[in-house]
């Protein structure tokens, strides 16, 4: 299994790394891989496995953060409603994206970046993905398309940036990080209002 030690840092080539794609059908070694990424988030939800294997808690993971340059990547997070998302994705594209932009207003963290790193990045609100998914119920990957919005869209383009070799701070207006354009509002979560 993969603790905190095993995810790349920042300054690792690999995170710079443009992501091929994952041949198919996918081999056992990826599968392996795929699994142990999503078996860190399934952990990193539990305080106890969290501190007996040393892990640091995410809502997503892409192959890249574990030294592999495919295009994998894992979420399992809760959307700003209170909703469950979990997706284990293979060879995702991006097919269309919302001219509406939304942005977190705590700021963007990375299980890759231990530095801290202030600034608003903004994101599409609506994005339209083409992707395998991993079927836990079928046991098999499927083609699938995702309509995803708000936070979860945030978190996903966070982790298909990974597969570009970009890191979130990348997106940040350098000479006004706090900038809000005017295409942007804040993700509210229900919690907030």
């Amino acid at each position: 299994m993969y603790t905190y030690n095993n995810i790349v840092k920042d300054g690792n080539e690999v995170l710079r790394t443009k992501c091929v794609d994952v041949t198919l059908p996918i081999s056992d070694e990826d599968f392996e891989t795929l699994s142990k990424m999503n078996d860190y988030l399934v952990n990193s939800y539990d305080d106890e496995a969290c501190k007996k294997y040393n892990l640091r808690p995410g809502v997503g993971l892409a192959a890249p953060q574990v030294g592999v340059a495919k295009k994998m990547l894992c979420i399992m997070a809760y959307d700003e409603k209170g909703d469950f998302h979990h997706y284990v994705l293979v060879n995702p594209k991006v097919v269309s994206t919302s001219v509406e932009m939304t942005y977190l207003d705590s700021g963007e963290g990375c299980l890759s970046v231990t530095e801290p790193h202030k600034g608003y990045i903004h994101r599409h609100k609506r994005i339209k993905v083409k992707t395998l998914m991993y079927d836990f119920k079928k046991d098999s990957l499927v083609e699938t398309t995702l309509n995803l919005k708000g936070y979860i869209a945030i978190v996903f383009q966070h982790e298909f940036d990974h597969l570009n070799g970009k890191l979130f701070y990348d997106h940040i207006n350098k000479s006004n990080p706090f900038y809000v354009p005017e295409n942007s509002s804040p993700v509210i979560f229900s919690n907030e209002e």
